[in-house]
């Protein structure tokens, strides 16, 4: 067994886990943040992505033992709060960016990874950040549109159905 502190979405956690454990699993079983999702269960879909030290990872591929002590861990639960959402989630309503819903969590912290790089990124950068993630139900114009309208309206304060949206 492996003794782990971690900082996941601003909290500090102290875990003991299997060394051989997915950053999927230990999320989801153990600390019961379902909101990351494994689709494919090989890192090629891009449902399960989270941040981990400022870097995009697919957590069902990710090990344990590759997680550092006292890394930081951002999850879809870490991105705006209840009441406050971040501009991506306003976004993702207002352009219809999720159909299933299923992929969601991994293209939107795929994305805030993307905001957090690049403060006004162009549509090319937009699509190449976005390719690493699949969905199977859109066009993925929704999805775009959704970055676009959070990267524009990122530093405002929206009021949307009794939410204010925060950067």
């Amino acid at each position: 067994m492996l003794k782990r502190t971690l900082m996941i979405n601003g909290l500090e956690k102290k875990l003991v886990v299997d060394p051989e454990e997915t950053l999927a699993n230990v999320l989801r079983n153990q600390l019961y943040l379902t909101g990351t999702k494994v689709g494919c269960n090989q890192g090629q879909c891009g449902c399960c992505s989270v941040i981990l030290d400022s870097k995009v990872v697919r957590s069902c591929i990710t090990k344990m033992k590759r997680v550092p002590e006292n890394a930081g861990i951002c999850t879809i639960e870490g991105i705006g709060r209840p009441g406050h959402l971040h501009a991506l989630q306003l976004a993702w309503m207002v352009h219809g960016g999720a159909q299933c819903g299923f992929c969601t969590p991994g293209f939107l912290m795929n994305s805030y990874a993307l905001l957090e790089k690049h403060d006004n990124p162009d549509d090319e950068t937009i699509k190449e950040w976005l390719q690493s993630n699949l969905c199977r139900c859109t066009g993925y114009e929704g999805i775009r549109e959704a970055v676009q309208y959070a990267i524009k309206n990122k530093n405002k304060v929206i009021f949307f159905m009794g939410f204010s949206v925060l950067d």
